[in-house]
């Protein structure tokens, strides 16, 4: 009977130091906060020892190009080409590299397992993001406050507020 008792103390000491978290997403935008948030999460992945997924999601170019804004004749602005499009996504892609080739360099050189991800043409960045996490099995997501919106005395950004209000597992939110 002792050692039923001892087999079962052993197997809750080990259920109980299993860690908390085994991944972990940090979603940037390339803003000052989100700098911040990735230096959180190298250092949270460091020194947890967990895999950490660098994330940057591409908006489409027609959240730029369908603007309600109309010519002085109030005619609306036309759709851009697909050269144009194309030249946005080279360019979008090239920007989105810098902002996550950064952290994914810093973490590597930690010894930290690093995962980059630039998915395109997102209607949602929160919808994204939340989507990324859970297809991932993602244990924190970490964000910073402010993206590169605009309204800098809002106290969180609308991305950082629907990560938190929507997504499946905790959320660390950087200042």
């Amino acid at each position: 009977m002792e050692t039923k008792t001892l087999k079962h103390t052993t197997e809750l000491s080990y259920s109980a130091s299993k860690p908390l978290f085994k991944k972990l997403l940090v979603a940037l935008d390339g803003s000052e906060s989100s700098q911040r948030a990735a230096q959180a999460a190298v250092e949270l992945a460091d020194k947890l020892k967990t895999d950490l997924i660098v994330l940057h999601a591409i908006t489409p170019p027609t959240s730029y190009y369908h603007s309600t804004i109309a010519s002085p004749t109030g005619m609306s602005l036309p759709a851009p080409s697909q050269h144009e499009i194309d030249a946005y996504y080279a360019y979008a892609r090239k920007a989105a590299m810098g902002i996550v080739g950064e952290t994914e360099s810093k973490a590597k050189k930690q010894g930290i397992h690093v995962k980059t991800e630039i998915p395109e043409a997102v209607s949602s960045v929160v919808e994204t993001i939340i989507n990324h996490a859970t297809k991932e099995n993602v244990d924190l997501i970490i964000v910073g406050t402010r993206g590169l919106g605009g309204f800098k005395k809002m106290l969180l950004g609308s991305v950082s507020s629907g990560i938190v209000s929507h997504a499946h597992c905790p959320v660390l939110v950087v200042r």
